[in-house]
């Protein structure tokens, strides 16, 4: 398994997503999660949301494991907070980030975060109020790292104005067929086409990379917006065509060759899955371990449908 640069440390470049947990039964959790070990992935990603109601996915996966004090630390635990579903709004206040971690934490069965990240921006954050919660639970061991989600380069400027703590991840859609974030610049001062168009302040990709932020791809075999997947779907019939070729060449099944895609870029980003198919993780995990040629990849952002000048 790839690594990457993660903070001061690293990480494996392929990450376990625990959001679809939430109706499976114990035997399929730790089937999921040792087929993951296995692979070389000990990054598990979580929210508050996860489930359907607050901490259920979080409390799925501890009840589930059952893990020892040492297994707990050969993982890193990473969750979200900041979104309320049942009020309809985003809250990134003081009070709601320490209540929400207090929550995970309970939840995971943990004395500890490893990673939180801000789930998606709030447009009322008032950055002295997440610099508060992140100092104070930062201080008292709780969480050890953070981070953002969906977040523009000036809203992170914005946090970083209060916030003294390096936020060390971003976590972003991306897939070959989902890559505004990549696709944009590349048709950049182009009139009237849509791909050139500025969306979300433009240069994330590039700011994390000025930054030392790790990117985190999420839905990253999705079409577009939970469109549904684009491996095998006669919809994307020349990428999948191409994906079916590589994989030949490389001998790993396609969806290692679309994980291939995201981490051959010299980002150094993070495929976190979504499956909860075990197989599929073992599958998708192959990818990080190949290196793909730039003629490769470009073959599949072309095929993709993505307009290269």
């Amino acid at each position: 398994m790839k690594t990457v640069p993660f903070g001061s440390s690293t990480a494996p470049a392929v990450v376990a997503g625990m959001m679809r947990i939430d109706d499976k039964d114990d035997a399929h959790i730790r089937d999921l999660y040792e087929a993951a070990r296995a692979s070389g992935i000990d990054f598990f990603d979580h929210a508050d949301i996860y489930g359907g109601s607050m901490h259920h996915c979080e409390t799925r996966f501890a009840e589930s494991l059952q893990l020892s004090a040492a297994e707990r630390d050969e993982i890193v635990l990473q969750t979200k907070c900041g979104i309320v579903p049942d009020q309809g709004m985003f809250d990134f206040s003081y009070e709601h980030i320490v209540a929400q971690v207090e929550g995970s934490l309970a939840a995971l069965r943990t004395d500890r975060i490893d990673v939180l990240l801000l789930h998606r921006p709030d447009a009322l954050v008032e950055p002295e109020e997440v610099a508060r919660a992140f100092d104070e639970l930062e201080s008292s061991g709780k969480v050890r790292a953070f981070g953002v989600s969906n977040h523009t380069p000036r809203q992170i400027d914005l946090l970083r104005t209060a916030v003294r703590q390096p936020l060390i991840a971003n976590q972003l859609q991306l897939s070959i067929t989902h890559a505004p974030i990549i696709a944009q610049p590349i048709a950049t001062n182009m009139a009237g086409e849509d791909q050139s168009i500025v969306r979300d302040g433009g240069g994330i990709v590039e700011y994390c990379r000025i930054n030392g932020i790790t990117v985190q791809a999420w839905s990253p075999f999705q079409g577009g917006f939970f469109t549904g997947v684009f491996l095998g779907n006669p919809e994307y019939a020349e990428l999948n065509a191409v994906i079916d070729r590589l994989a030949d060449a490389y001998g790993v099944p396609p969806i290692a060759v679309a994980t291939a895609w995201i981490t051959r870029h010299p980002a150094n980003m993070q495929v976190v899955l979504g499956t909860t198919t075990p197989e599929r993780v073992r599958d998708a995990a192959l990818g990080s371990d190949i290196v793909l040629t730039r003629a490769e990849w470009y073959e599949l952002f072309r095929a993709a449908g993505h307009l290269l000048p």
